[in-house]
């Protein structure tokens, strides 16, 4: 395996949930970037698959075992009108999402949950603009978004909104969902 990435450490908030995730089931990083959280589930014996529309800075993963690599546009062609479908076949046992935002994909990555499958979502929200980038409504969360997103389809875990201080200023929300009404063990 790779020697890690150089980027910043996982989120303290998808490390804490990381292991509600089924033991070897396939983990979806959704908008990977630099593959921080790709390469913590990749560790803890998870194949995984990275989704961005640039992979450069998964590019050393290319090959790897376990590991598949997406190059997409999310956000190419949608008018915002219709939901996205993501350019991946299969369902998980986890997705995770953090410092990204494209609403229309909401119904797709609820779909894309197996019976039992962990949504770790986490990124910024309003109020945010007064730390700087993001600063449009189109990136920050209503308040509750999360929530009411999930309702009805997800059974919340954990959900978190507010300022937070480290690694910087920022005001985010986030969430951990299951797909199916079985609670989790905590």
């Amino acid at each position: 395996m790779p020697t890690p990435h150089p980027l910043s450490p996982p989120s303290p908030w998808v490390e804490r949930f990381a292991p509600l995730v089924r033991a070897g089931g396939s983990v979806l990083d959704l908008a990977c970037g630099g593959g921080r959280h790709l390469r913590l589930f990749r560790r803890h014996g998870h194949p995984v698959v990275g989704l961005d529309r640039d992979l450069g800075g998964v590019a050393d993963l290319e090959g790897v075992a376990g590991v598949m690599l997406v190059e997409a546009d999310l956000e190419s062609g949608d008018s915002g009108q219709s939901p996205t479908p993501l350019p991946v076949d299969g369902r998980f046992a986890g997705i995770v999402v953090t410092n990204y935002l494209h609403r229309p994909l909401f119904p797709a990555i609820l779909a894309a949950l197996e019976p039992g499958g962990l949504l770790i979502y986490e990124t910024f929200a309003d109020g945010n603009a007064r730390f700087g980038r993001p600063s449009s409504p189109d990136f920050l969360l209503r308040p509750g978004e999360l929530l009411e997103t999930v309702r009805g389809r997800l059974q919340v875990v954990a959900f978190e909104q507010g300022e937070l201080s480290v690694p910087k200023p920022a005001v985010v929300q986030r969430i951990c969902a299951v797909a199916g009404t079985d609670p989790l063990p905590i």
